[in-house]
């Protein structure tokens, strides 16, 4: 394998407290060195990236490729093609598929698939129950042993909470966090909106804060009670990340939350036009809870910035509101709606690829990627900061369109993805 030298960017690693320009050469598929001044080896691609950022490539906690079983909407390939867009390297893949990923042939199958593809980790998250049912924990040492790096019933909660403790002391055996869906049913059941302004106008069931901010506090008293990793997926309100605050100041070292790019975006008002692209689950909640989840990402509650990539057919998301799916992708605008963090000072540059990118790693336990050290493996994504483009549906590389920034003047493009040493995408 040749290698590759990139010259003269800005590198940002915050694993190695790095924001310098600097040069970055691969070879055989790994990091070498970072230095300021690299020559070329020989048959070594030279990559001028001078004006752009050289980042560790990003790691996406939570997403949806919907195969095996629901391909129409997306699957393993193009899935991964609209992530290395994104600037992606890893993925976390959601165990809501048909058949669901609850034994080892289906991780089997994902891992393998994944290989095949090879543009990106595809990192399978195992289900925590039989069905996702609630019912009967799933073979999860069997999934662990075919590459499962969580667990998670996400899209679903574990309602039991004995099955959560349960569930929580087998992850703790096998040293893997679980990822909770966390969400009280018997409050937010037939929910379509944030019960709020949102449900209030349109006059839609709603969905209360509550049911989120139950869900959070019952899984992480559980998780420090058996001492198990606990990451809080997509988190959305106010409350529920104050209570996340509560217990990390007092020491709860193993729980760790990530919030979506859409959630510290969008408010509840942005469904008052009837247009199902926002309808996601959780819902778009309150001015003051977007607020909340930018400083939460400020002020370190909030560990990670994940997609909840969840691709939908156009059929499905032309449905009446009440009808259609929850879920948008996110691949592609991960990069430009986060960096607007940045640009209004809520965090630095070098704290927004940590949490993309050096944190999301740490959580999964993965040392050699979200990192730029020599020895890692050579994931990079370099990305121009200053670029503005319009995001067309031609380039949307998943097979789903469901995303309500089409159309929309965004700012900060992906140039190249680098994953193992290999370009995988290239913005010409």
């Amino acid at each position: 394998m040749g290698g590759i030298l990139i010259r003269g960017g800005l590198v940002v690693d915050p694993s190695q407290d790095l924001e310098e320009r600097a040069d970055v050469l691969i070879e055989n598929g790994r990091i070498v060195k970072v230095e300021p001044s690299i020559s070329p080896t020989a048959n070594c691609e030279v990559i001028d990236a001078d004006g752009l950022v050289v980042s560790p490539g990003f790691v996406d906690l939570h997403a949806h490729l919907r195969e095996p079983g629901q391909e129409w909407k997306e699957s393993i390939e193009t899935g991964c093609l609209c992530a290395v867009a994104g600037g992606i390297t890893s993925v976390c893949c959601m165990a809501n598929t048909e058949p669901v990923n609850d034994n080892p042939y289906i991780t089997r199958f994902i891992v393998e698939r994944a290989k095949e593809v090879g543009l990106c980790d595809v990192f399978p998250v195992g289900a925590i129950t039989k069905g996702l049912a609630g019912k009967e924990l799933a073979e999860i040492g069997l999934m662990v042993r075919e590459g499962i790096v969580a667990i998670s019933d996400d899209g679903n909660p574990v309602e039991d909470s004995r099955i959560m403790r349960s569930a929580l002391e087998y992850a703790k055996f096998f040293n893997i966090p679980v990822f909770s869906h966390s969400e009280d049913k018997t409050l937010s059941e037939g929910g379509q909106v944030n019960e709020g302004l949102a449900s209030s106008i349109t006059g839609m069931p709603g969905i209360p804060p509550e049911s989120e901010v139950i869900g959070v506090a019952r899984d992480i008293i559980l998780a420090i009670s058996v001492g198990a990793k606990l990451h809080l997926c997509h988190v959305s309100t106010k409350m529920s990340l104050e209570i996340i605050r509560f217990f990390k100041e007092r020491g709860a070292k193993n729980v760790t939350c990530e919030i979506t790019p859409h959630h510290f975006t969008l408010s509840e008002e942005s469904v008052l036009n009837f247009d199902t692209n926002f309808k996601v689950s959780p819902p778009l909640r309150s001015k003051e809870d977007v607020v909340a989840c930018k400083e939460a990402l400020a002020d370190g509650t909030a560990d990670a910035i994940a997609t909840d990539h969840a691709p939908h057919s156009p059929d499905e998301k032309s449905l009446e509101f009440c009808k259609a799916p929850f879920g948008m992708i996110g691949f592609q605008t991960l990069l430009p709606l986060s960096l607007e963090l940045v640009r209004k000072n809520y965090i630095s540059l070098k704290e927004l690829i940590d949490k993309i990118s050096t944190t999301p790693a740490k959580i999964l336990g993965k040392k050699d990627i979200g990192t730029l050290k020599p020895g890692a493996r050579g994931n990079v994504c370099i990305f121009d900061p200053e670029e503005e483009f319009i995001l067309k549906e031609e380039e949307l590389f998943s097979k789903s369109k469901n995303t309500p920034f089409l159309g929309k003047k965004l700012k900060g493009r992906v140039k190249i993805t680098i994953f193992n040493g290999k370009i995988v995408f290239k913005d010409f």
